[in-house]
C-alpha cells in the first residue's frame, strides 16, 4: 500500500527595496523570511556639489542600476516621501534625484510603489524608533535592532544606508509584514 505525504512548503521570502533619495542617496534591500526581517545590503554614495547636477544625476542612476542588478529580484520598491524643500534648489535636486532613480529602476522592469498614504519622513522614523522626530543615530540604532545587527554594526557617514533601510521597515511594519514583538524586548 502507498502513503502519501503531505509536503510542507516555506512560504517565498519577500524582498523589498529601499530608497532614501536624495543627491547623496541611500539604498537598502531587506528580505524577509518567517515575518523576520534580514538585511541583505545597504550602501549610499555621496555625490560632490563641485560636479554639475547632470553628473551628480548620472551618479545617482548608476548607483541605483547597479545595487538593483546586484540584488534583485524584489517584490516591493519603496521611498521616502518628500514632503516639502527648505526652497526651490532644495526641491529640484530632491526630484531630479527621483527621476535618476526612476531611469534606473525602469532599466530593470522596477518601478517605486505609489504609496497611499505616502511614508513621509517623520512617520518612517516613527514607524521604526516610536519617535517621528528620531535623530539620525537613534534611526540607525532602532535598524541595527530591528534587523538584530550587532550595535558594532557601522552605517556610512550620514546614515543615508540606515535611513533607507529605516525606509523599508517602515513599509514592512505598516504593511503587517514583519513581527516586531520580540525585537522590541
Amino acid at each position: 500500500m502507498l502513503t502519501l505525504t503531505k509536503k510542507t512548503t516555506r512560504p517565498k521570502p519577500l524582498r523589498v527595496l529601499g530608497l532614501d533619495l536624495s543627491l547623496s542617496p541611500g539604498i537598502a534591500a531587506i528580505e524577509v523570511r518567517n515575518r523576520q526581517p534580514y538585511l541583505v545590503a545597504c550602501s549610499s554614495v555621496a555625490t560632490s556639489t563641485d560636479d554639475p547636477d547632470a553628473v551628480r544625476n548620472y551618479i545617482v542612476e548608476t548607483f541605483v542600476a547597479q545595487f538593483v542588478r546586484l540584488h534583485r529580484p524584489f517584490d516591493h520598491v519603496v521611498r521616502e516621501d518628500f514632503t516639502a524643500g527648505r526652497n526651490k534648489r532644495a526641491t529640484q535636486t530632491i526630484f531630479s534625484s527621483w527621476a535618476a532613480a526612476d531611469r534606473a529602476l525602469y532599466s530593470y522592469g522596477y518601478q517605486a510603489a505609489d504609496l497611499k498614504p505616502a511614508l513621509a519622513p517623520t512617520s518612517v522614523k516613527r514607524l521604526v524608533t516610536g519617535n517621528g522626530k528620531a535623530e539620525k543615530a537613534e534611526v540607525a540604532a532602532a535598524v541595527r535592532r530591528l534587523l538584530r545587527l550587532g550595535e558594532d554594526y557601522v552605517f556610512k557617514t550620514g546614515y543615508d544606508d540606515s535611513d533607507a533601510c529605516a525606509v523599508a521597515l517602515a513599509y514592512l511594519i505598516r504593511e503587517g509584514l514583519i513581527d516586531t514583538e520580540e525585537v522590541a524586548a
